[in-house]
C-alpha cells in the first residue's frame, strides 16, 4: 500500500511536469514569439499565477476527471485497488505520450490524453466485469469531446474578431504601426497573466484529477481535494515549464504564423477568456487546441498565406492520434499493473 502511494504521488508529478513542459508552455509561447517576454519573464509569470489558478479555482475539473467519466465509486466499493491501478496506469499512459510529443516539438492536448487514459483503464474495467459499459459516463464524456472542437473554434473566432477590431482602430489609423504595436507589449503582460490563471485553473486537473481519486481510496485524503494536491500540482507544472517548455514554446511562437503583439495579445486573451469559461462549467477543454485556434485565427486575418499550414496539420494529425494512443496505452499498463499487484 505505501508503494502504491509513493507511486502514485511520483506519477501525478510527473504528469504535471509534463503538463507544464508541453500545455503551459504552448499556452505562453505568443508572449515569447512577439519578443514581448522572455523565456525567463515568462517563468516568473507562470510560477505566479498559474499557481494562482490552480490553488483557487482547480477544484471544479479535477473532479469532472476523477470521477465524471468513470463511476469511481461504484469500483471502490468493489475493487478499491482497481481504482489505484487505473488511476496510476493512467496518469502513466498520459505522461509517455505528452513526453514523446513534447520531444518532437509537438503541442498536444494534455486533456485529450488524460481523458482518453482514464477510459482506456475504464473500457478495461468494464470486460473484466468490474462494471458494465453503461456504468461508463458516456454523456459527460460526449460533452467534454464535443468541448474539444467547440473550444479552437471560439478562440479562433474571438481571436479573429479582437484582431480585426484592433487593426480598425488602431493600425489602420496610426502614423507610426510600430508605436502601436509597443503599447500592446504591456497589455501582452497583463493577458499572458490571465491566460496563466486560466491554464492552471483548468489544466491542473489533468494532473491531479487521477491523483486524488487514488488518494481518496487509499484513504490518504477525503472526499475533497486537499489544498496540497492542488499546490503540489502547481509546482509541477511550473517547473516543467522551466526545465523543457522551451521547445513546445518554438512551435507556438514562431511556427504557425507570424506573431506582432497585437496579434498575440488578441490570441492571448481569447484563448484565456475561453479556457476560463470552461473551467467555470467544470469542463477539462485543451488550452493547445483553443490557443492554437486563436493564433489560427488572428492569422486569417491577415489571408490564408500568413498561415503555415504544413505546421497545422502537423499537429492535427497529433490531436487525431491522442485519444486512441492514450486510451491503447493506458489499458496495457493496467493490464499488467493488475498482473503485478493483484
Amino acid at each position: 500500500m505505501d508503494l502504491l502511494v509513493i507511486a502514485i504521488i511520483l506519477a501525478g508529478l510527473y504528469m504535471a511536469w509534463n503538463i507544464g513542459a508541453n500545455d503551459l508552455a504552448n499556452a505562453m509561447g505568443t508572449s515569447v514569439g512577439t519578443g514581448a517576454l522572455t523565456i525567463k519573464q515568462v517563468i516568473v509569470i507562470a510560477a505566479v499565477f498559474e499557481f494562482l489558478g490552480a490553488v483557487f479555482f482547480g477544484k471544479r475539473v479535477t473532479s469532472t476527471i476523477a470521477k465524471g467519466i468513470v463511476p469511481i465509486d461504484m469500483i471502490s466499493s468493489i475493487h478499491p485497488d482497481i481504482v489505484v491501478l487505473g488511476m496510476l496506469a493512467a496518469i502513466l499512459a498520459a505522461s509517455f505520450w505528452i513526453t514523446l510529443a513534447t520531444f518532437y516539438n509537438l503541442p498536444v492536448s494534455t486533456s485529450h490524453s488524460i481523458v482518453g487514459s482514464v477510459l482506456g483503464f475504464g473500457l478495461i474495467a468494464a470486460y473484466n466485469g468490474t462494471i458494465s459499459f453503461s456504468d461508463i459516463h458516456w454523456a459527460v464524456l460526449l460533452k467534454i469531446v464535443a468541448s474539444w472542437f467547440i473550444s479552437p473554434a471560439l478562440g479562433a473566432i474571438f481571436a479573429f474578431l479582437i484582431f480585426s477590431l484592433i487593426r480598425s482602430l488602431y493600425l489602420h489609423r496610426a502614423s507610426d504601426m510600430p508605436a502601436v504595436e509597443k503599447k500592446f507589449i504591456f497589455l501582452q503582460l497583463i493577458t499572458a497573466c490571465y491566460i496563466a490563471f486560466a491554464h492552471g485553473s483548468n489544466d491542473v486537473a489533468n494532473a491531479i484529477g487521477p491523483l486524488s481519486a487514488a488518494l481518496n481510496v487509499l484513504g490518504v485524503t477525503g472526499a475533497e481535494i486537499p489544498i496540497w494536491v492542488l499546490i503540489m500540482g502547481g509546482l509541477g507544472m511550473v517547473i516543467g515549464m522551466a526545465t523543457w517548455g522551451y521547445k513546445v514554446v518554438e512551435t507556438i511562437g514562431s511556427k504557425i504564423t507570424e506573431l506582432t503583439p497585437t496579434r498575440g495579445f488578441s490570441a492571448q486573451f481569447a484563448t484565456a477568456s475561453v479556457v476560463l469559461l470552461h473551467s467555470y462549467s467544470s469542463l477539462p477543454i485543451s488550452t493547445t487546441h483553443t490557443l492554437v485556434g486563436s493564433v489560427i485565427g488572428v492569422g486569417l486575418a491577415g489571408g490564408l498565406a500568413a498561415v503555415d499550414l504544413s505546421v497545422i496539420w502537423r499537429i492535427i494529425s497529433s490531436w487525431i492520434a491522442t485519444v486512441p494512443i492514450a486510451a491503447l496505452t493506458s489499458a496495457i499498463i493496467f493490464v499488467g499493473l493488475e498482473v503485478i499487484f493483484l
